[in-house]
């Protein structure tokens, strides 16, 4: 277990108000988070339709993540599967799934299912390269 992570403690989280780390959930009962996760600051949450984070992702700070966008009508859970890690200043759109072990590059703009064990970026983002 990474050591920072040692004294982890699930936050407390109210729904429509900044954690004690300055990020925010909107709809919190719709959303799933596992353990040792590190989410930045300034990140918004909208689990209308169910957001699940699992255990020991990382979340950069400033991201979007929406179950739901009202400009093009999409809506569907989005899931961050267990070890994935999220660049700073990306969007996670509604109904994605950014596979474990996967990285998403700072200001990428996620729109479609990411698999396991890759290294994704752009707007939209694409795969770069498979991960060892």
């Amino acid at each position: 277990m990474i050591s920072r992570f040692k004294n982890w403690r699930a936050p407390k989280i109210t729904d429509g108000r900044l954690t004690k780390w300055h990020w925010l959930v909107s709809r919190v009962k719709n959303l799933k988070l596992g353990k040792n996760t590190d989410i930045g600051a300034f990140t918004y949450i909208n689990a209308k339709n169910g957001v699940v984070i699992e255990d020991q992702v990382q979340i950069g700070s400033h991201c979007s993540i929406y179950s739901v966008s009202t400009i093009d009508n999409k809506e569907g859970k989005v899931v961050l599967k267990k070890n994935c890690k999220i660049g700073s200043h990306s969007v996670i759109m509604p109904g994605v799934t950014v596979g474990e072990n996967s990285i998403v590059g700072a200001f990428s703009f996620v729109n479609k299912n990411i698999p396991s064990n890759v290294v994704a970026c752009g707007v939209p983002a694409k795969v770069m390269r498979r991960l060892m």
